[in-house]
């Protein structure tokens, strides 16, 4: 059964100590959420790193495994009502307010290998900060076995002020080929950030139904 995220219970979550000099925060189930500094402008970095994993043959008779291709992707919603999804598959690559035509959320492009150094990066534009209502941060596995484990993903947020927050893709389920990261919520000029690493089986219209996201998904492709 879908789970209503709007009846998540009201006591608020726990939140990560501030780290020692300039170390980042690192979310846990222990201390799942923290409240990014309230900014007026920059840009938040979400970056998705992860280990793809080079063919290995399987035998003279077998073919090697492909390596692993993640997808960093979000569902996002502002606060007009208008709501949609950033990511490669069908090349949505970026969010715009409807109202002002700015470009709210990007995606700066497609690692299909996992070997570039930067990985997959949302770019958040803080200045719009108050358009937003929520926005999960999501990876999915496009090709490649299911295996999260070797996948070993590992998402950093990098604030325009404050230090990085890294939610590493762990707890695992193989065979699930979507995982909810992280969601992200406007609170009077702050972003709060909480951890949900949250593994369903399907695609991105059940990411969008264990969430209540409420749109039309057709097929896509890259």
């Amino acid at each position: 059964m879908p789970i209503d995220y709007t009846k998540r219970p009201k006591q608020p979550p726990a939140t990560a100590p501030a780290p020692p000099s300039s170390g980042p925060i690192v979310l846990t189930k222990a201390a799942p959420a923290v409240s990014l500094a309230k900014t007026s402008g920059g840009t938040l970095r979400v970056n998705l790193n992860w280990n793809a994993k080079p063919d290995k043959p399987r035998g003279f008779f077998q073919k090697s495994e492909p390596g692993l291709d993640l997808d960093l992707g979000c569902l996002y919603e502002f606060t007009d009502g208008s709501k949609g999804v950033v990511q490669a598959l069908g090349n949505s690559f970026a969010a715009l307010d409807r109202t002002t035509r700015a470009t709210v959320i990007r995606l700066d492009g497609d690692d299909r290998s996992g070997a570039v150094s930067g990985g997959e990066n949302l770019l958040i534009d803080l200045a719009h900060v108050e358009r937003i209502n929520r926005i999960l941060v999501f990876a999915l596995i496009y090709e490649g076995a299911a295996n999260w484990a070797a996948a070993d993903g590992v998402a950093t947020l990098h604030p325009a002020a404050g230090p990085p927050v890294t939610i590493r893709l762990d707890d695992p389920r193989d065979g699930a080929r979507i995982c909810a990261i992280a969601m992200l919520e406007s609170r009077g000029g702050a972003l709060q950030v909480r951890r949900e690493i949250r593994y369903i089986n399907g695609g991105q219209r059940a990411l969008d139904e264990a969430y209540n996201w409420g749109m039309r998904w057709t097929a896509g492709r890259k």
